[in-house]
């Protein structure tokens, strides 16, 4: 059955049917404290140069803090990491209480145990519609071969087969 684009709650899961890798972005805001989010919709945009981009709601608490901020760190989550990723995607509680991190570039948080991890400049952002997109610049990058990815979809948690 084809449905209009204006009943958000079933877009909305017609959307999660893309299966999608899950990732935490961090920042250091303007008082010098770290902030960070989950979110899944994160992209490659261009090798040459290195372009990245991901995607914040523009209601978020967040945001003034992401526009702001110089640098971002993408932390590509590891099947191992759910918990992790359920501690950022709660609002509102201090996301960073007791948890280890290191500072990457700009001294955006970095996470260890992750597929992969982007320390990335804040290039430049785009309204689109509810969302802001940041497109960033890699500056640097880290994988671990043979880590599996915490993958969503349909709304749920998802391991690769």
């Amino acid at each position: 059955m084809t449905q209009q684009p204006t009943d958000t709650r079933l877009l909305r899961s017609a959307l999660g049917r893309f299966a999608t890798g899950v990732s935490i972005v961090t920042a250091i805001d303007a008082d010098g404290h770290p902030v960070g989010l989950t979110v899944n919709s994160f992209s490659a945009v261009s090798l040459d140069p290195a372009l990245v981009l991901w995607c914040l709601d523009n209601n978020s608490n967040n945001l003034a803090a992401f526009r702001g901020a110089s640098h971002h760190a993408i932390n590509i989550l590891s099947v191992d990491q759910e918990e992790l990723s359920n501690r950022f995607a709660t609002w509102p509680i201090d996301r960073f209480a007791g948890l280890h991190w290191q500072p990457g570039v700009g001294g955006a948080p970095l996470f260890d145990g992750c597929c992969a991890s982007f320390e990335v400049a804040n290039e430049t952002m785009h309204v689109a519609g509810d969302h802001t997109i940041f497109i960033s610049r890699v500056e640097r990058f880290k994988e671990t071969p043979g880590v599996a990815p915490l993958l969503f979809h349909a709304g749920k948690y998802a391991r690769l087969a």
